[in-house]
């Protein structure tokens, strides 16, 4: 099994981050919610959390604070869409050097259901709460963007 030991603090950080600006892509896509939609991702780390057990890398993941080093992003240019690219590219990359192909579907998973969190929290449209859309076109999107830059969809259903 895999765990934060089998990674350098870099690596780690990368792997850690990757959650997160996979939710930040799904916010920039869209405004409004903002607040909503960090919440709901919190919630997916909460949920994680109580479910221990079945990965070490997944339990290490959420046992880590998420967060992004916000001076790295902006030295970078700030455009949250590239940077969400680029290090879930990198993540992935680490991953498939360290992991097993479970883990490696396991994080998929759990970066996906982060960034569905943050897609739902939030209606688009509509007027005061009615009508609107539980999804947006462009949160939809960029959930595609996101699983076009995990890779394949994991090969099992179980987390």
């Amino acid at each position: 099994m895999t765990k934060k030991a089998d990674f350098n603090a870099e690596e780690w950080d990368t792997v850690v981050e990757g959650p997160v600006f996979a939710g930040l892509h799904v916010i920039a896509a869209d405004r409004g919610g903002t607040i909503r939609e960090s919440l709901a991702m919190g919630r997916v780390y909460q949920e994680a959390r109580k479910e221990q057990g079945q990965s070490e890398l997944l339990d290490d993941l959420v046992g880590s604070q998420p967060s992004i080093d916000r001076a790295r992003a902006q030295q970078e240019g700030g455009d949250i869409v590239a940077l969400a690219k680029e290090r879930l590219t990198e993540a992935m990359r680490l991953l498939e050097e360290k992991a097993t192909p479970e883990e490696v579907d396991a994080y998929k998973r759990f970066v996906m259901t982060v960034a569905q969190a943050a897609a739902a929290a939030h209606k688009e449209g509509g007027f005061l709460g009615i009508g609107g859309q539980e999804v947006s076109e462009a949160e939809e999107q960029a959930l595609d963007e996101i699983s076009i830059t995990l890779g394949p969809p994991p090969s099992s259903g179980a987390a």
